[in-house]
């Protein structure tokens, strides 16, 4: 049945929220293996700064401040970002590290062409619809300086849950609790209207394994 987008999207923030003050650190200090691979092309394509767009607890983001990019990381969780804080001091990065409570269903808060670099990591494919996914990267685009990189991941409908649990309609399915929304290709493809499309990697994460794409755009 079609989700009710407003209840699900607040479910989903309740639920994040208190994943994330259960469980402190729920994903590990070591950044993500997208987040390591997004600082190499960052570093040789001259970025200075960089967006994390859904930066929860802070790995990725930690990870770029260690790296020497300054940093902006957004996050619907208070918990996560606050938890985000205290390890940026912990870690001696807090000056290269802003944070800001944020859902990407809204404009982003900052102005045009005014970062060198964006990163979400399965952000895009939390449960937002196909619309928002659209209007989200329009946003992206608007605030990336030209020649600006967009690195995402998201998992895809070769993941072993696609189809599985609670379906909410437009390829989002509920298992465990998460909404996530199973990329097809012709999305990816889509969202690079305009865009330099520069790779798409296919991998595999955690146990189950869930199978994602890690995505590589340029703007013009």
């Amino acid at each position: 049945m079609p989700h009710d987008e407003g209840d699900l999207a607040a479910a989903q923030h309740h639920h994040w929220q208190s994943t994330y003050t259960a469980h402190p650190g729920m994903y590990g200090e070591e950044p993500s293996a997208p987040a390591v691979h997004a600082a190499e092309i960052f570093h040789a394509r001259g970025a200075k700064d960089v967006l994390e767009l859904g930066a929860g607890h802070g790995r990725d983001a930690l990870h770029f401040a260690r790296e020497g990019f300054t940093v902006q990381a957004t996050d619907f969780s208070a918990s996560g970002l606050e938890q985000l804080k205290d390890a940026a001091r912990s870690q001696d990065v807090a000056e290269c590290v802003t944070t800001a409570m944020h859902d990407v269903r809204e404009p982003l808060p900052l102005p045009d062409n005014s970062v060198d670099a964006v990163f979400a990591h399965m952000l895009l494919c939390m449960a937002l619809t196909t619309q928002e996914i659209h209007t989200l990267v329009r946003e992206v685009r608007r605030v990336l300086r030209p020649s600006g990189t967009f690195v995402y991941t998201v998992r895809h409908t070769g993941d072993a849950h696609y189809g599985a649990g609670t379906a909410h309609g437009d390829d989002i399915y509920e298992h465990g609790g998460f909404a996530v929304h199973f990329f097809p290709r012709h999305l990816v493809d889509s969202l690079a209207d305009g865009w330099s499309l520069d790779d798409v990697h296919a991998f595999e994460e955690g146990e189950l394994p869930r199978r994602l794409w890690r995505v590589t755009q340029t703007r013009p």
